[in-house]
């Protein structure tokens, strides 16, 4: 029986190959918070609390209103004055209630924001259950 031997070749794989594809660890990467979310634990109809490193994010920026877009409900904006206390703490203050009534936030609920510049935030709500909640108009459309 005759004897084989293989040879293992480098295809640009692993140790060795000359050259690392390997992403930068990610403490030398950028902070980019552009997505986030609050769970309500407390009465949903009162002023919001944006997380710290999303203020951070703004860098100093500090809007005196924001515009709340929900997903997939259209073009319509929600104006909803921000307060800042001072130490570098954002919240949703007046006409977050009336954005809170009309999209069914409420204890429990998790609110997906996602900046999309110019002061827009879009916005999902998810039930205590972890479902979306879906708002149409009064016109339906199929699809």
């Amino acid at each position: 029986m005759a004897s084989t031997s293989r040879t293992r070749t480098g295809r640009g794989r692993g140790r060795g190959s000359g050259s690392s594809s390997l992403p930068p660890p990610p403490s030398t990467l950028p902070l980019i918070i552009e997505e986030f979310f609050i769970v309500v634990y407390e009465d949903p109809l009162v002023k919001k609390a944006l997380p710290k490193k999303f203020v951070d994010y703004l860098d100093g920026q500090e809007p005196a209103k924001v515009y709340l877009r929900a997903a997939d409900c259209g073009p319509r904006l929600w104006t909803v004055e921000v307060l800042f206390d001072g130490q570098g703490r954002m919240y949703l203050d007046k006409g977050w209630e009336n954005f809170a009534i009309a999209h069914g936030v409420d204890f429990g609920s998790y609110v997906h924001f996602k900046y999309e510049g110019d002061d827009v935030l879009t916005v999902k709500v998810f039930d205590g259950t972890m479902c979306r909640r879906y708002y149409y108009s009064t016109t339906r459309y199929r699809r």
